[in-house]
């Protein structure tokens, strides 16, 4: 009877080590699975509402901004004069940038800055995706910066890779500008209009330029890139 009892107790033993060990074995396949990629942030840099998210910046500082800058059903309207912009509070980098502008009446000039750095100065250091009519797609090494494809240092511009692909007057065209590292994309309308690589700045605000005559944005958002 001691003998049986004794066995008992060994299989017992065994039987509770092994579910142990069971358990164990789960805990840690669990903690070794692949974490879940983290879901692609969107931003919306323009709410649609109103630019309490924005500062702005204007060569004339008698102007008021709330006359340059103003928002009217869901639609940015910029006037042009005096010359400057509006800018991010936050700074952004390994972004895709969507943003869709057209020109009320004449088309004229306005530009996107991206990677712009402080202080706020007219005009301050940045990468500027040319809006101007005819060139949109064209980069402006402002203010010091600089990448590869700026071949001939006594020009600030690099010109886009193809014809233009923007719409008339008074329809709304896309402007996509892909950053990631210290290389950058644009997009008009769908067309690749260029690309900069080895960008001296790789991070900043990004602007809404007031420069010429009306033009108006909506739909002004990022997408982070996974890095």
């Amino acid at each position: 009877m001691k003998i049986n009892l004794y066995r008992v107790f060994i299989l017992l033993a065994i039987f509770l080590t092994g579910i142990s060990a069971a358990s164990s074995a789960q805990s840690g396949s669990k903690k070794k699975k692949a974490p879940k990629a983290p879901k692609t942030e969107k931003i919306q840099l323009f709410n649609g509402k109103d630019l309490n998210n924005w500062v702005f910046q204007l060569r004339d500082p008698s102007a008021d901004p709330l006359k340059v800058f103003t928002v009217q059903n869901g639609v940015i309207h910029i006037t042009g004069d005096p010359f400057g912009y509006m800018r991010t509070k936050d700074s952004f980098s390994d972004y895709r940038l969507h943003v869709e502008w057209r020109w009320p009446a004449e088309a004229t000039n306005s530009g996107v800055f991206i990677h712009t750095q402080l202080p706020d100065t007219i005009w301050p250091k940045s990468i500027e995706c040319q809006l101007q009519a005819g060139n949109a797609g064209d980069f402006i090494c402002m203010n010091g910066s600089d990448m590869n494809e700026r071949a001939d240092k006594s020009k600030r511009s690099v010109k886009k890779l193809a014809a233009s692909s923007e719409k008339p007057s008074g329809e709304w065209n896309i402007l996509e500008v892909v950053c990631k590292t210290n290389n950058i994309e644009v997009f008009v309308n769908g067309t690749l209009q260029n690309k900069g690589t080895s960008v001296s700045v790789s991070k900043g605000h990004i602007c809404l330029q007031s420069e010429g005559k009306d033009i108006e944005f909506r739909n002004v958002f990022l997408t982070r890139l996974k890095k």
